[in-house]
């Protein structure tokens, strides 16, 4: 079984020890993963904005770069929904038959990264250890395109020392949406003070999340704010074992502690 990692363009530029992470606990669970350096961009931002002709483009180097995986392991849940969501509408839309041959074929090899552990691995207890006050934003994309479910819950509460509290209206947008944060600024500014007012309800000492666009906006939020509140992709966590001992930086809490 060959198993590759698809870190992203925003993982990789902005927030690599996300794909270490990823690289670390996968191993840690007995599957050894591969980095095409020939990977990119899924296209995401162009197919938002309805550049379907270049989204296509960036979906044929896709399909080049991961040729021959059994399995392509994503941490994040916008951009590992760009295989099976989007680039067949691309396909189509360039008139480009064995393209959308090809994607079709790739799709059912993507996996989002929860789903991957839960659905594939089997796995909920990771072995990890997070001895912090812990809430979790389940995305846009993880709510209503990639139906993640409950599987990063399970994971986060399975998770040894943790103290996991439910982010109040968790369901709602952060506001970030790719350029919707750009185009409408006003409307973002105030449903992402919205979310971090929930944030801070809960106590919590860390944010976490499957996509880190969300978490730079939260975060660069809770910053601008002067709230010490640290945000880090879900699988940062899942990588920390006892061995790691506590993160530096923030207060431990005994799971179950009084709040």
């Amino acid at each position: 079984m060959r198993t590759a990692l698809f870190v992203t363009c925003l993982n990789d530029a902005l927030y690599p020890r996300s794909g270490q992470a990823t690289v670390a606990l996968l191993r840690r669970l007995g599957v050894e993963v591969d980095f095409p350096r020939e990977q990119s961009c899924c296209g995401q931002m162009h197919y938002n904005t309805g550049y379907r002709a270049e989204t296509a483009r960036l979906a044929r180097h896709f399909v080049k770069a991961f040729e021959g995986y059994d399995e392509i392991v994503v941490p994040s849940a916008s951009c590992g929904g760009m295989p099976s969501e989007s680039y067949t509408v691309a396909a189509e839309s360039v008139g480009d038959a064995g393209l959308l041959r090809d994607v079709r074929e790739l799709a059912p090899r993507v996996y989002e990264l929860t789903t991957y552990l839960t659905d594939k691995l089997g796995k909920e207890d990771v072995s990890a250890f997070f001895p912090h006050r812990v809430t979790y934003h389940p995305t846009c994309h993880s709510l209503r395109a990639g139906a993640l479910g409950d599987r990063p819950y399970r994971l986060l509460r399975a998770v040894k020392g943790i103290d996991f509290v439910e982010l109040p209206a968790q369901e709602e947008c952060c506001g970030f949406g790719g350029t919707f944060s750009v185009k409408n600024g006003a409307v973002s500014g105030a449903m992402n003070g919205d979310k971090a007012r929930h944030v801070l309800e809960t106590g919590a000492h860390v944010l976490a999340a499957v996509d880190n666009s969300c978490l730079m906006n939260i975060g660069g939020r809770l910053a601008k704010d002067g709230h010490p509140v640290r945000t880090m992709h879900l699988v940062e966590i899942l990588a920390r074992t006892e061995a790691d001992g506590p993160m530096d930086g923030i207060p431990v809490v005994q799971a179950g502690a009084a709040r």
